[in-house]
């Protein structure tokens, strides 16, 4: 019997090992979908949002913020909540997720080029279609997928859930 922890946290891998599974499964013709986030409190949102980008293709490979990148990113002193080994441990723990890459700056612009996804899936506040690298819906990475022949999708949120809006509760 093989040892469910183990088996979970075989998902979490370096760049260099995500990008020789990624180049095999692509080989045997699997189509690689790639999102990324912090993932902070895991909640009903996120994983509707994960199973969805997860049925877009065969694989679902995840570039997690690392706890240094997420608190560049502003979020509040308190952030991330859940260190970034717990963060992945949890998103691996969900069967649909095959690979969990950390990525460090501030976008997951070079992880993308290197693991080159077939697929780039973000939440509907972005939008495929924006242009502008500096407005907020623009998806990082999506000029690199399309010009090497993938898409760009924009997945459904689910109303009512965020981190954020959950830390407000707990904070209430």
């Amino acid at each position: 019997m093989t040892d469910r922890l183990s088996y979970i946290e075989s998902k979490i891998v370096d760049e260099t090992t995500a990008k020789r599974t990624i180049s095999s499964w692509q080989m045997r013709g699997d189509k690689v979908v790639f999102t990324n986030g912090c993932f902070d409190i895991l909640h009903k949102g996120h994983v509707t949002y994960l199973a969805k980008a997860a049925s877009e293709g065969n694989r679902l490979v995840i570039g997690l913020n690392t706890d240094l990148s997420v608190k560049e990113q502003g979020k509040g002193d308190d952030r991330p909540i859940n260190d970034e080994i717990s963060r992945a441990v949890v998103l691996a723990g969900l069967g649909f997720v095959d690979l969990i890459v950390f990525f460090g700056e501030q976008t997951p612009e070079l992880l993308i080029q290197s693991l080159c996804p077939d697929i780039l899936a973000k939440g509907a506040d972005y939008n495929p279609e924006e242009k502008d690298l500096n407005s907020k819906k623009y998806i990082v990475g999506s000029d690199f997928v399309l010009k090497n022949g993938g898409k760009v999708i924009a997945i459904p949120l689910v109303e009512g859930f965020s981190t954020t809006s959950i830390l407000s509760k707990l904070k209430g």
